[in-house]
């Protein structure tokens, strides 16, 4: 138990910075954004490109702010360095999922998951090999991915599935 101190402070942090970073886009902050993301931002899209809404907001790129997309998290879950972040814009009928990846204290990476059913797993093998059959079977089972995190608001619609795992 007192290993996984460092992992839960990881994780607290890693959220607070991710909740700092949506504060700053939705106040248009742009020296805080700055100072929250690497400058090498990796961004992943799924999604119609024409959502590309955090894209327009990180790069400058919005058009009118009239027009603009607002991320307001109505979830969000820390897996140490991974935050995932999920809202909605009912008016539009999209949902969307982020997933955030922090090092060093700065953001490096975004998956970015529109109208999309995201689930989280954990990669992992919790029993070590054997050579004899029935402990080879426990192996395999030990192999399975139980999820630790599923996105819930797109489940009121059909949309693609995609599994991410940690």
């Amino acid at each position: 138990l007192a290993n996984q101190a460092p992992i839960l402070e990881d994780a607290a942090s890693s959220k607070g910075l991710v909740l700092a970073l949506y504060d700053a886009l939705s106040s248009r902050d742009v020296a805080t954004v700055h100072r929250l993301v690497a400058p090498d931002l990796e961004w992943w899209f799924h999604g119609p490109p024409s959502h590309q809404y955090l894209m327009l907001l990180l790069t400058g790129c919005e058009e009118s702010v009239d027009d603009s997309f607002a991320f307001s998290p109505q979830s969000i879950t820390a897996f140490g360095s991974t935050v995932l972040a999920e809202g909605c814009d009912p008016s539009r009928s999209i949902s969307w999922v982020h997933a955030w990846t922090v090092s060093d204290g700065v953001i490096t990476q975004v998956r970015e998951y529109f109208n999309t059913s995201v689930t989280v797993t954990r990669l992992g093998n919790s029993s070590s090999s054997s050579s004899s059959p029935a402990k080879s079977q426990s192996s395999i089972s030990a192999l399975r991915c139980p999820p630790v995190w599923e996105s819930s608001l797109s489940n009121r619609k059909s949309v693609p599935g995609l599994v991410l795992a940690l």
